[in-house]
């Protein structure tokens, strides 16, 4: 006995429609080209409504900061799910993410009582009679030191005042721990691994990575695939009791099989992102801390510290590991990561605790390392969390909905084929009057419904469509990193494919950040002091005095330092703007250690991008106070009421030296030389730390003109980003003829932009900033919050996209507000970068527009794999649909739709959603924060392609024994294998046509593609072996020459359609 299966091989097959003649429904063949052409404009009818559905029901996730409610929403209208766990894995876990938040939460109360406790305990501390109950572990003590992990830990992570006054306090520790303030741990190898082995390294428990076995088995959980395979277990079964092994194996083997390699390849692919994935995230873990070792100031990686070290930090900078302050001014940290308190918390020898995972504020300091890793706080707190992964992005999302829609239509014509089969088994039962009675045939034939009914789910769902969007983006960035460009945020990739203004720092960013005191007005006396000859001479034409007080400015007021690096070299420490300065000075014959040794510093205020200026106090040997401040030229002239004359005698700034030192300042400026001016202040013989530093009454040193190149290629790349609709503004804290000229050298600036102040753009109106801002090119001496607020207005008032850079701890905000933030890798502090999406590795713009190309590309390349798969879709649906319904049988096989879907799925998205950005991707508009991500040259390519192949297979059905001549028991078997092999050949034909959905040459750069060669060769190879190997088990026959060329040629004669649709224009909405 033999039975209908829509996977069966034996070539003595019993069709269903043979054994119940009267329940198949031919219909003739104009109705069935009627039924074609309306089940075509259904689904075209369909599809075009999608966009406003989508938008409507998927819309509301953004590319960052998305509310959890839109998150959940999206997920509820997700019910149409073949494998939730491989669909769901590169989106946010809401439960986990929740209950992470809620053991932070109790994590940082927890914290606070222990700092509540010690802020009691140092209220009496000082009245109790401390006594040392401690005893040093013995093999702690061998190995040299003299205080185990466990008490070190327990001292900064409970603020213990007590335990730290029993042990010496910082200097004690310092002795205990075997290093020194001023020269640091010994790093010989022995001793290095000897304090690894005490106290552990600096490095946290991550999860095991996932295996490859795992990525199998969450393929495994397909539920379509599980439907199939117990399919596939009743043929194999029936199929050996009743025609013995192994022919009766064949039919279940063949589903078996097929299930496998599907599972196979989905898995490896998953496994291959996974390990990208991890690559990325170890980069961006990786950061580096300036710290003194063996009497060297010198960087290591974060996981290379040791307690023990003396590690030197800045504003932006985070803490670590858990520490002690040693030295330092106007410490404040912001510990909300693990308080949850937004008030800063000040740092100093009273208050010496400092925590890893918090965040430098402001000021500077030494600070001396007591726990590392898993011991710390934050290693603590992050054992405790588990990951919730990152939000996932707009187009994930989208494609999510794409997937439901067509999900939930795919499962609506199953429903309905399988009741129309049924139906009719049924009438012709009633009619035969034995209804009541059924054979083993009629209850397989019913089991042949259900499969066709699965099969047409299995092709509908287009599971791989939100995975397709995370291939392309894992592929992009692992590029990127190669580009110098860091995406810590997945979003970003994308999102910048539509930015349309990008909001650039001038410094570092359009320039080398390599600067040099090229000019300098001193004693009335503007020259040229480029070198040191040059600078020699010119401190040999002033007086002596005033170039006493020029070095004790740049010396002393400065955030970097002068060290002896490795082989006894001079090393100059510091931003590329305090280098240039202590360069200028050692030029001049200064010695930064002889002026740093020969007064006191009491107080300094570091450099602050709001108030545009530095300042610090020192005490003399004479015994009385001096401030020296230097910052932005014309604001801290402004606080000048003296200067330094020719004579070095200090006069009255009277208007014509004020005005003589203006046009210096605006000379140098219009060379776009970066103007900074020095200042002092005699203060008395008393002076309180608590107190302000004047901010008014100085004297005027003078004037240094700073050269800071522009980087070579920036004015090409702004070209580019005008010629691709995406306006460059500078947004800078200099000079506004610093920027100007600079603007205008890099090609930002036209003679139609604007260019304006920060104070001045804050006192706009609305509706004056209405008419500005479209002009505006140049925003210059601005401060973050002007940054901040153009950011707002243009992605609010004006829909613009926006990227902007950001260096610095104050630029957090604007970051975290534009729809891309681009921190500086080089520059940036580790406050900006945390706030950012992407880090520019090496500060340059050219890497901006190279990441601009990458987004689009991203962004493309999705809408081609999208064309590309619902246009197999639309054809597969209808093809199986309707000839089950009018013929009774299917005539691609379970087996056969499988393949099918595995190249329209995971081999389409390898093929399609990894091409490499071409350079005309930069020739075209940006699509903005409103654009359609399906559009009508997507339908206008799926509707003429689709048409074509499904006319093409009507064409087989109806004529294809006559027109090869067929005839005989194989006949059917010949004319199916003939569809499903030109059903094959269109779509590897058609997935090289979406290779460009709008140009007629598709083969430009194919070769440099090697993923889609390599697939394309794969899926050819790979059919000739269905074809002509395995027809036992993929329900196929081998065809002659003559069969094979006409189904090739049939398949590439799409590609002269789908060029001829692209000449037919189309509207952009």
């Amino acid at each position: 006995m033999s039975w209908g299966f829509p996977f069966q091989s034996s070539k003595n097959k019993t069709h269903r429609h043979e054994k119940f003649p009267n329940s198949q429904r031919k219909l003739p063949r104009s109705s069935l080209k009627c039924e074609i052409t309306r089940q075509s404009v259904f689904f075209l009818l369909t599809y075009k409504k999608m966009e406003s559905y989508l938008n409507e029901n998927f819309g509301d996730v953004k590319p960052k900061n998305s509310s959890d409610e839109a998150l959940q929403r999206w997920r509820k209208l997700c019910w149409i799910v073949k494998n939730p766990k491989r669909r769901f894995r590169f989106t946010a876990n809401l439960s986990k993410r929740s209950e992470a938040e809620a053991i932070r939460r109790s994590n940082q109360e927890k914290f606070r009582v222990a700092v509540l406790v010690s802020q009691a305990a140092l209220q009496f501390i000082n009245c109790l009679k401390l006594s040392s109950e401690y005893i040093v572990p013995e093999e702690v003590r061998q190995a040299g030191f003299e205080i185990c992990p466990e008490e070190l830990g327990s001292i900064v992570e409970g603020h213990d005042v007590k335990k730290l006054k029993v042990h010496g306090g910082t200097e004690g520790l310092t002795e205990k721990l075997s290093t020194s303030i001023t020269s640091g741990i010994d790093t010989s190898e022995d001793l290095l691994r000897v304090r690894k082995e005490i106290y552990g390294i600096n490095q946290f428990t991550e999860s095991p990575t996932r295996g490859f076995w795992l990525f199998v088995w969450e393929a495994l959980q397909d539920t379509t695939l599980m439907i199939l395979a117990a399919c596939a277990f009743v043929s194999l079964i029936v199929g050996i009791l009743m025609e013995g092994w192994p022919i009766g194996a064949h039919d279940g083997l063949g589903i078996v099989a097929s299930i496998l390699l599907v599972v196979f390849v989905t898995a490896t692919s998953d496994y291959r992102q996974s390990l990208q994935f991890k690559d990325l995230d170890a980069e961006k873990k990786k950061i580096v801390v300036q710290v003194t070792r063996d009497k060297m100031r010198q960087k290591i990686s974060i996981y290379d510290l040791l307690p023990g070290d003396v590690v030197h930090l800045g504003i932006g900078d985070q803490v670590p590991a858990d520490g002690l302050f040693l030295s330092g001014f106007s410490v404040l940290i912001n510990e909300s990561s693990l308080t949850g308190e937004s008030e800063p918390v000040g740092v100093s020898v009273e208050h010496p605790f400092l925590l890893s995972g918090t965040k430098v504020q402001d000021g500077s300091c030494k600070m001396l390392v007591t726990t590392v890793g898993m011991r710390t706080q934050w290693g603590k707190l992050m054992a405790t969390l588990s990951e919730g992964g990152d939000d996932e992005t707009p187009l994930q999302v989208k494609l999510n909905g794409v997937a439901t829609v067509i999900g939930k239509i795919g499962l609506f014509f199953a429903v309905i084929t399988f009741a129309v089969l049924v139906q009719g088994l049924a009438n012709q039962k009633r009619l035969d009057g034995s209804h009541w009675i059924w054979t083993g045939d009629e209850l397989m034939a019913m089991l042949e419904f259900f499969a066709i009914a699965v099969t047409i789910v299995v092709v509908a769902v287009p599971e791989g469509l939100p995975l397709a969007v995370t291939l392309s983006l894992a592929f992009a960035m692992k590029k990127m990193m190669n580009d110098k460009a860091l995406v810590r945020n997945l979003a970003a990739c994308e999102t910048m494919g539509s930015a349309t203004t990008i909001c650039s720092d001038k410094t570092g960013t359009l320039t080398t950040n390599h600067m040099t005191v090229v000019k300098a007005c001193i004693c009335e006396q503007a020259k040229e002091v480029n070198g040191s000859d040059a600078a020699k001479k010119f401190a040999s034409s002033i007086p002596e005095s005033a170039v006493k007080l020029l070095l004790q400015s740049i010396f002393t007021n400065t955030g970097g330092e002068i060290v002896m690096g490795k082989r006894n070299k001079t090393e100059i420490l510091g931003t590329p703007t305090e280098t240039a300065l202590l360069e200028f000075g050692l030029s001049l014959g200064g010695d930064f250690q002889e002026v740093r040794q020969a007064s006191n510093v009491v107080k300094v205020e570091p450099f602050n991008s709001t108030k545009k200026r530095m300042g610090v106090v020192i005490e003399l040997p004479e015994g009385h106070f001096r401030a020296h401040c230097k910052g932005a030229s014309e604001i801290v002239l402004d606080s000048c009421d003296k200067y330094i004359n020719k004579d070095g005698e200090v006069v009255p700034l009277d208007e014509g030296s004020t005005s003589h030192l203006k046009n210096i300042i605006e000379e140098f400026a219009s060379e776009a030389l970066r103007t900074l001016c020095l200042a002092y202040i005699e203060i008395g013989d008393e002076f309180s730390v608590e107190a302000p530093i004047p901010s008014g009454g100085y004297t005027c040193i003078g004037i240094v003109g700073i050269k800071d190149p522009v980087r070579p290629g920036v004015k090409e790349s702004v070209a580019i980003c005008k010629s691709a609709g995406i306006t460059v503004r500078m947004v800078t804290g200099d000079n506004i003829t610093t920027a100007k000229a600079i603007a205008r050298e890099c090609g930002i600036l036209t003679d139609d932009g604007i260019a304006i102040e920060g104070p001045e753009f804050r006192e706009k109106s609305d509706e004056e900033l209405l008419k500005l801002i479209p002009k505006l090119q140049v925003m210059a001496r601005s401060s973050p919050m002007d940054k901040h607020t153009l950011v707002r207005l243009l992605r609010t008032m004006f829909q613009e996209v926006v990227a902007v850079t950001g260096d610095g701890t104050n630029d957090a905000p604007a970051l975290h507000e534009a729809d891309i933030g681009l921190a500086m890798g080089i520059s940036g502090t580790e406050v900006a970068k945390e706030s950012a999406d992407v880090i520019i590795l090496d500060d340059n713009f050219s890497t901006i527009v190279t990441v601009a190309k990458w987004g689009r590309s991203v962004y493309i390349n999705i809408q081609k794999f999208v064309q590309f798969q619902l246009t197999v879709n639309v054809v597969a649906l209808i093809v199986n649909f309707l000839s089950a319904c009018l013929t009774g049988n299917a005539p691609l096989t379970a087996v056969q739709l499988l393949w099918v879907n595995m190249i329209m799925d995971t081999l389409g998205a390898l093929a399609l959603a990894t091409e490499p950005p071409q350079d005309d991707l930069m020739k075209r508009s940006p699509v903005g924060r409103k654009g359609n991500f399906i559009s009508n040259v997507m339908w206008r390519n799926i509707l003429g392609q689709s048409l074509y192949q499904l006319v093409i297979i009507w064409c087989l059905q109806t004529k294809g024994k006559t027109m090869f001549g067929l005839d005989g028991p194989d006949s059917d078997l010949t004319l199916n294998t003939l569809i499903f092999n030109t059903f094959v050949f269109c779509q590897v034909f058609n997935e090289v046509s979406s290779r460009e959905m709008e140009k007629i040459d598709v083969f430009k750069g194919i070769l440099k593609n090697y993923v889609f060669v390599v697939v394309l060769m794969c899926t050819v190879v790979f059919q000739v072996i269905i074809i002509e190997l395995l027809g036992t088990f993929a329900d196929t026959t081998p065809l002659n020459w003559g069969q094979w060329l006409v189904s090739i040629m049939l398949g590439f004669l799409g590609m002269p359609v789908a060029a001829a649709l692209k000449m037919i224009p189309v509207g952009s909405h």
